[in-house]
């Protein structure tokens, strides 16, 4: 049901997808950390584990988050034996499972942040101008991202510039909550830490899985989807659109945009 349209005290961005266009650097960023581990599964190619586009949008559209992915990939397909001495042999305890989950995550975060680091990453469309726009209305400001703290830290302060970034008031990543979207966990921690209720909250997120997060937290929720996530259902948003500069501010913390849907 619509909400009654009252203005916003807080925005917050989700990350991936909707401040940067990041699926396809994290994709870049595991099949690298797969291949310096010679990630082998028997019975699959000799070459190291890799993974196509599609088969990671599925992952990214069904799983959500990064060690969340990998210990479904290897539970259907098998656990890999790497060239790290650490790893010579498939994990065959849960320790030892989650040591490799945890050593490949950690690799991955440093091999995305290594991408982000020596290539430009612009911001999409509309995004800084939405920022700039609450902070100069005295809106709270916050970002909550799925995935792990130091890779978002690092992209946010290359993409959207060091200033912005620390005049956040809440910033929360996926290892600040123990439930990873679609749970609402980290939103009502978001709404906690800015000390503003959830319904005066809007939130700006790209996929099904951030807007079930965002509406379960009892937040507003508008969506900028990407080209993997543009198919999706978004049931209870108040506008789906393609490109932020679509989102005129005060229409959008107003709450004025009601069923905008621009793929209809």
């Amino acid at each position: 049901q619509a909400r009654s349209a009252k203005k916003a005290d807080a925005l917050i961005f989700d990350c991936d997808g909707v401040i940067i266009e990041s699926e396809g650097i994290h994709l870049q960023a595991y099949n690298a950390t797969f291949r310096d581990f010679g990630l082998r599964i028997e019975g699959h190619s000799e070459d190291a584990v890799q993974w196509s586009e599609p088969f990671y949008e599925m992952l990214q559209n069904k799983i959500g988050g990064g060690k969340h992915k990998m210990r479904y990939y290897f539970g259907q397909e098998g656990w890999p034996a790497s060239t790290q001495d650490d790893f010579s042999s498939p994990p065959a305890t849960d320790a030892g499972k989650q040591a490799l989950i945890d050593a490949l995550q950690d690799h991955k975060t440093e091999a995305y942040k290594d991408i982000v680091g020596n290539q430009p990453i612009d911001p999409r469309p509309g995004v800084v101008e939405l920022f700039d726009a609450a902070r100069k209305d005295g809106l709270k400001v916050a970002v909550c991202s799925a995935s792990t703290k130091i890779a978002v830290q690092y992209a946010l302060q290359n993409v959207l510039g060091e200033d912005r970034f620390f005049s956040l008031d809440a910033f929360l990543a996926g290892d600040d909550v123990a439930e990873k979207k679609p749970n609402p966990a980290i939103y009502k921690e978001a709404a906690e830490k800015l000390g503003v209720d959830p319904s005066a909250c809007l939130v700006i997120e790209d996929s099904a899985i951030g807007l079930e997060a965002a509406l379960r937290a009892g937040m507003r929720c508008v969506i900028t989807y990407t080209h993997q996530t543009a198919s999706q259902g978004f049931a209870g948003a108040e506008a789906v659109v393609e490109d932020a500069r679509k989102l005129p501010y005060t229409d959008l913390v107003e709450g004025k945009l009601s069923g905008v849907d621009d793929r209809v």
